[in-house]
């Protein structure tokens, strides 16, 4: 039971910049797990359209959930890949929540972001070092940059994205999230949040 400790270890306004940092990260831990989890608010029509490009397979959703007249939920049913612009603009906003295989996609869903909140996140195993307090968790180890926020929980909408290191609460994951972000040229900004 309970969520990792999120650690902010570089935040900007460049995406590409904070996805390169991650990635960085990423080639850091001990074990990545096969699948990253990608996420993203759509927008706009063009929001959407790049993004199908990416992820033709993949579910697109209403942003909040609607009802219809009488209490009853509404589900999106629309067809992305063939809706007029007309059609998919009276849904929106929508959102699109999907795992990939690691290292395959990320790179060109991050260059067809828009500007809605977005993660991508990479769990994994961080080495152990024991001789530090510096334990590896399954659960709880990875990286996660949020698109135009500063919450690992997302929360409300900024102009910057931010990179995270996840790992468990013990006593080394403080120095390891310092000793990361100084491998990318960052530093742990601010006290652990909420992570997955």
């Amino acid at each position: 039971m309970g969520n990792s400790r999120a650690y902010p270890v570089f935040r900007t306004t460049d995406a590409t910049v904070a996805y390169r940092r991650a990635e960085r990260l990423r080639a850091l831990l001990a074990e990545c797990e096969d699948e990253a989890e990608l996420y993203a608010e759509l927008r706009t029509v063009e929001d959407v359209r790049r993004m199908v490009a990416v992820l033709p397979e993949a579910t697109f959703d209403y942003l909040d959930m609607r009802t219809g007249p009488n209490g009853e939920d509404v589900w999106f049913d629309l067809d992305v890949t063939t809706a007029t612009a007309a059609a998919l603009e009276a849904h929106l906003p929508l959102d699109v929540l999907t795992d990939v295989p690691t290292g395959t996609v990320e790179e060109r869903f991050v260059a067809a972001l828009g500007q809605g909140i977005a993660e991508v996140c990479w769990p994994g195993l961080w080495p152990e070092r024991p001789e530090v307090d510096q334990y590896a968790s399954a659960k709880y180890d990875g990286v996660q940059i949020v698109f135009h926020g500063a919450r690992a929980q997302l929360g409300p909408w900024t102009e910057h994205h931010t990179v995270f290191v996840h790992g468990s609460g013990n006593r080394g994951a403080l120095t390891r999230a310092q000793e990361l972000a100084a491998r990318i040229g960052g530093e742990v900004l601010g006290e652990p949040q909420l992570g997955w």
